[in-house]
C-alpha cells in the first residue's frame, strides 16, 4: 500500500509536490505524497528509469499527466488504496470495494439513463446490486478519460448493456470499457479504443 507518508528526501517525490503538499491537511499531504511516490515508482519499473526521472505533472485535486511521447496515466483512490494504469493513449480508470454499502436503487434513480434503469430493474437482486455497482465504475472512469466532471457529466454517460462500451448523450464520444474484480476490490478502465485497453498497464497498491 501506498498510504504511508513519503520521506521529505525521497527521491520518487519533486520539489514541486513537497511545495504543494505543504498547502494540505496532513491526512490529504500523506496521501498526495505517498501516492505520487507509489505513481513514479510504478512509471519507472514500466519504463526501466529512475523513478526520479519520470516526467509525471499531477498537482492536488488535478488529473495525473506525463510529458509527450510518455503515455497516458489514471489514478484512482479508495480506502486508501489506489488503482493506476498507464497506456499510450488516454485511459480512466475508477476503483470501488466491492461491500461498498450503498442504495442500489437510488443511486439508479438519481443518475443513471432511464435505459439503464429498465435493463437493470430486471436483474435479480444480487446481479442488480453488482450491475448497478459496475455501471458507476465504468462512469466515472469515462469521465476521467474525459477529464470532464462528475456533476456535470455524470448523468449524461450511458453504459451498454454487454457493458463493454460507454457513450456520452451530449457528446459524440463513445469508449470501450472493461470491469475486472481482484479480492474485494471492483475496477473499471476505458479508452476510445478497445485495443488501448489490451495493451495498458494496471497498477493496484
Amino acid at each position: 500500500m501506498w498510504l504511508g507518508p513519503a520521506s521529505p528526501t525521497d527521491p520518487c517525490v519533486s520539489d514541486q509536490e513537497q511545495a504543494w503538499a505543504c498547502n494540505l491537511s496532513q491526512t490529504r499531504q500523506r496521501r498526495f505524497l505517498g501516492s505520487r511516490s507509489w505513481m513514479r515508482s510504478c512509471l519507472s519499473d514500466l519504463w526501466g528509469v529512475p523513478a526520479q526521472d519520470i516526467p509525471l505533472h499531477a498537482p492536488p485535486g488535478k488529473p495525473p499527466a506525463l510529458h509527450s511521447g510518455w503515455g497516458f496515466v489514471s489514478l484512482s483512490h479508495s480506502k486508501g488504496s489506489a488503482l493506476m494504469a498507464w497506456s499510450s493513449a488516454p485511459v480512466g480508470v475508477d476503483l470501488e470495494r466491492l461491500d461498498r454499502p450503498f442504495s442500489s436503487d437510488a443511486l439508479m434513480n438519481r443518475y443513471y439513463a432511464s435505459s439503464e434503469q429498465r435493463r437493470l430493474r430486471s436483474l435479480p437482486k444480487h446481479a442488480f446490486h453488482q450491475a448497478v455497482l459496475e455501471h458507476w465504475l465504468i462512469k466515472e472512469a469515462a469521465i476521467k478519460w474525459q477529464q470532464g466532471s462528475l456533476a456535470q457529466d455524470l448523468t449524461h454517460w450511458v453504459v451498454a448493456a454487454d457493458g463493454l462500451s460507454a457513450s456520452h448523450q451530449c457528446r459524440a464520444v463513445q469508449v470501450a470499457a472493461r470491469c475486472r474484480q481482484l479480492g474485494p476490490w471492483g475496477m473499471a478502465i476505458v479508452s476510445a479504443c478497445e485495443q488501448n485497453l489490451i495493451g495498458a498497464t494496471v497498477c493496484l497498491g
